[in-house]
């Protein structure tokens, strides 16, 4: 079997912005671009019209894989690209083909009506579902989003890159969503910050006599389980610069708010099913729908 980067294509323009971010990715990784196109029968109303425009056609044309390959081949020299062509449900022939790859990427829309992320019912499912780590890219992002501006205060993708963020549970520190952050970091050169909170006391809003003290004491005993967790992954990557950011509130306030200037956002779903089915989690919710910069999502035990 070939290990690929692969992406789901469908032709929108964040299905483009999520094909050139795996492109960078593969590049990265030393691994193929496989692009994966899911050709769904077209509704009799769009097949029947004789003056649909291109943008509504190209959801259901063969030629898109091979297009949009031939264009990332130019765009990225040396990189190979692969293309597939799949039938049947778009959800169901993502998550098979996730299954194959060492990374799916998928393109999520801009923003949405309450200053979040739009993200669609497609890519919700399949991050529900699968069991390889899942990316989320942003219409319209740009390599030099990912990178620190220049001297000059200019957008450039030849700067160094931005931290590499995880958010990190200190409770169930897994091992394949450390490595997957480490690992990122490693190949972008840049520092990995972990953030991990802790949720306030509940007699913390009554300030009852030594309240300070045991805040004290609950902050203290977090950050040493957060450098514990990290202790053997500093020992695996020793040339990561980790910062260790403990906050007191909200974990998925606390990642979003690290995530404003980061490269890539990782964070963890763990894999379980409810009543309802799989689910994602309030964390993985939030940093999907409020973080800007492209979302790592690592299923795990």
């Amino acid at each position: 079997m070939v290990r690929t980067v692969t992406v789901g294509l469908d032709g929108s323009p964040e299905a483009r912005a999520a094909a050139e971010w795996a492109a960078r990715e593969a590049q990265l990784r030393g691994l193929p671009l496989k692009l994966v196109h899911v050709a769904e029968p077209a509704p009799a109303p769009v097949a029947q019209a004789p003056l649909v425009g291109p943008e509504t056609r190209q959801h259901w044309t063969p030629q898109l894989p091979d297009e949009s390959a031939e264009g990332l081949r130019l765009r990225h020299p040396g990189l190979e690209v692969l293309t597939e062509q799949l039938t049947g449900g778009v959800p169901e022939a993502l998550c098979e083909a996730a299954g194959l790859a060492d990374l799916l990427v998928l393109g999520s829309r801009g923003f949405g009506g309450i200053g979040g992320f739009v993200v669609g019912s497609v890519s919700l499912a399949v991050v529900a579902r699968v069991e390889r780590p899942v990316v989320l890219v942003r219409g319209g992002e740009q390599a030099a989003d990912e990178h620190r501006m220049d001297p000059a205060g200019v957008p450039s993708a030849a700067t160094p890159f931005r931290p590499v963020v995880l958010g990190l549970d200190v409770d169930h520190p897994d091992d394949m969503l450390l490595e997957f952050a480490f690992d990122a970091a490693v190949r972008r050169e840049t520092p990995l910050r972990v953030v991990s909170a802790w949720p306030e006391t509940a007699t913390s809003y009554y300030r009852f006599p030594g309240d300070a003290e045991l805040q004290d004491d609950l902050e203290r005993s977090h950050r040493a389980a957060l450098a514990e967790a990290l202790r053997p992954w500093r020992g695996k990557f020793p040339g990561v610069d980790v910062i260790e950011a403990s906050r007191c509130g909200s974990a998925a306030q606390a990642v979003v708010n690290a995530s404003r200037d980061a490269s890539l956002a990782v964070v963890g779903r763990r894999i379980r099913t409810g009543p309802l089915g799989a689910h994602i989690g309030h964390v993985t919710h939030a940093a999907l729908h409020h973080i800007g910069a492209p979302v790592a999502v690592v299923a795990h035990g």
